[in-house]
């Protein structure tokens, strides 16, 4: 699939679910988001099917992600049966690593490609403080799981809203003592996002750079988005930097989202999109949906604004309602 500015859109980002087992404080408030119904998020059938008819039109990459994902039950299962799908070529998850250990040897076996886990600290302190929940200990445990099996790629992300330079430090750090790329992510003011000033690229490298020593940037991709890497000597993984803000990256976006409910939608910033769900259990036909899927692409929008004044096709729902 190629879209109207001529990029090709080959990686679909489908959120499970908008429940999360964590209040992370540019999510959503402590309280949490009133949950959708299950009657109202998606069937695994009918995500299997959306599945079909976007890699009958070009998608190669799937990741499954939130809210957290695998608090929805059978999320294995839906791995197995996505990478079974003829064109599809990569699986992938984002998680926030609380229930990893005990799911990891099913996804395995599904046939997972990678898993990225979300982690802002290594501070148990500070990550109860951002997460408004305990767990650090569990991520861990996801995170010694999943490096017992080497040919799995593992990736952290960590959005900076800890600025303290040891903050920064100890994350990168987990790349000089494992074979995990560290990605740092630029806040974006989407949601509850808004309220906290991004960390932009250029003060995190300098921290690393005198902490570590000299940043290299690297040519290679590591995995399906935007993400570029620099390479630090004596590390056994990369440092890897996603910088919406500042390195704006829309005219090589290759991505489109599909929310809990159904709703696909072409960029984070913008409400556009088409309600699928709407359509299938209105029943349209395979063909039907597949045309709308690729309206969806071909509409896509030539790159965010954030930095321009707000308007009313901006998007109003916070990140664990859109997918993370």
């Amino acid at each position: 699939m190629i879209d109207k500015y001529g990029r090709e859109i080959d990686y679909l980002r489908i959120s499970l679910t908008d429940r999360c087992n964590l209040r992370c404080i540019y999510c959503m408030p402590e309280e949490g988001v009133k949950s959708l119904s299950h009657a109202e998020i998606l069937t695994y059938d009918e995500i299997l099917r959306i599945c079909r008819c976007a890699a009958d039109l070009g998608i190669r990459k799937i990741k499954l992600t939130g809210g957290e994902p695998l608090v929805r039950k059978g999320c294995a299962s839906l791995v197995k049966q996505i990478k079974a799908i003829p064109g599809i070529e990569k699986v992938t998850l984002t998680t926030n690593g609380i229930l990893l250990a005990e799911q990891l040897d099913a996804l395995l076996d599904a046939g997972i490609d990678a898993i990225n886990i979300s982690l802002d600290t290594l501070d148990s302190e500070l990550f109860k403080k951002v997460a408004r929940r305990d767990g650090l200990e569990k991520v861990f445990e996801g995170i010694e799981a999943a490096l017992a099996h080497p040919g799995l790629s593992l990736k952290i992300n960590s959005v900076p809203v800890i600025k303290e330079k040891e903050n920064f430090i100890g994350i990168a750090g987990l790349a000089q003592k494992y074979p995990i790329h560290v990605r740092f992510i630029e806040m974006m003011p989407i949601g509850f996002g808004k309220q906290f000033p991004f960390q932009d690229e250029e003060s995190i490298k300098a921290v690393l750079e005198e902490a570590y020593g000299p940043m290299h940037a690297v040519n290679e991709r590591y995995g399906n988005g935007p993400c570029h890497y620099y390479e630090i000597a004596g590390f056994k993984g990369k440092i890897g930097f996603i910088s919406a803000m500042t390195h704006k990256f829309c005219s090589q976006c290759n991505r489109v989202r599909l929310t809990s409910e159904g709703f696909m939608k072409g960029c984070l910033q913008y409400q556009k999109g088409t309600d699928l769900r709407g359509l299938m259990r209105g029943g349209c036909t395979d063909s039907e949906l597949k045309k709308a899927i690729y309206q969806v692409i071909w509409n896509k929008p030539v790159s965010h604004n954030f930095y321009e004044a707000k308007t009313e096709q901006d998007e109003i729902r916070g990140m664990s309602q859109i997918g993370g």
